[in-house]
């Protein structure tokens, strides 16, 4: 279907060869697609695993009431990426929103609907939230799986908590840092679908449209199945090379 062109009531179809691949290759929109993908990609996965660790060291230190604890952090992964979106809008909303008032009384002139980088914080931050549950559960089985003798023996050898973390407990997660590292990248690309549409459907002008999210507009929306299927070959192929660089270069650093 990449290779077709069709009309929006699908009655013809015409063979163009690469017309519709180089109808994205010189669209500025869809340039700025996967630009925003990129970025956002990044930030999610990192926050996100960032967070989730400093979750899982700070519940790994609880004795008393550890399972409640692990309920409370846990809990958002029962939450659907669509109900996050229509939570958020709740939360992000001009007249009622809690955190929008929050963000004002700050100082920030907090507008996403006419400001891309403010709509691209509020849609960062709700896919972070959703994702910190899942890496939480992976972290905290990781550091409970490390043998207490090889703790205890940090302990005798080393004062500094903050340097047994970075010399002992990070190394001995790092496969289960680089398999959540691939599953967050993957959940940036394709399963934060849900929290775009609920919450900005791209806008404002597109700035918050990821190359999913795009294939959508286009083969759904515009009714351009032919540059809908393009653009899912794109994305397909551009997901399974970052892939494999991350298995190829990445995982040689990782001591399983």
């Amino acid at each position: 279907m990449s290779f077709m062109l069709e009309d929006p009531w699908g009655l013809s179809r015409e063979f163009v060869w690469f017309e519709n691949y180089q109808t994205l290759w010189q669209s500025s929109e869809y340039l700025g697609s996967f630009i925003f993908t990129i970025v956002f990609s990044g930030l999610v996965a990192f926050f996100s695993l960032a967070l989730a660790l400093l979750l899982a060291v700070k519940a790994d230190k609880v004795i008393k009431g550890q399972s409640q604890y692990k309920v409370l952090l846990t809990w958002v992964y029962a939450v659907a990426p669509a109900v996050a979106g229509i939570t958020a809008n709740f939360i992000f909303s001009q007249h009622i929103g809690v955190l929008h008032h929050f963000l004002v009384n700050l100082g920030w002139n907090f507008d996403p609907h006419i400001d891309a980088y403010d709509a691209s914080f509020m849609v960062v931050l709700v896919s972070v939230w959703k994702q910190i549950s899942v890496n939480f559960v992976f972290f905290l089985a990781g550091m409970q799986s490390i043998p207490k003798a090889v703790v205890e023996a940090s302990h005798m050898d080393c004062e500094s908590g903050w340097r047994r973390f970075w010399t002992i407990t990070l190394p001995l997660l790092a496969p289960t840092a680089f398999f959540l590292l691939v599953i967050n990248i993957t959940y940036a690309f394709f399963d934060t679908f849900g929290i775009i549409d609920t919450l900005t459907q791209g806008q404002p002008a597109g700035e918050t449209s990821t190359l999913v999210y795009k294939v959508y507009q286009d083969g759904f929306v515009g009714a351009d199945l032919g540059l809908s299927s393009a653009q899912s070959v794109l994305l397909m192929v551009f997901v399974l090379m970052l892939t494999i660089v991350q298995f190829r270069f990445v995982e040689r650093k990782i001591h399983y």
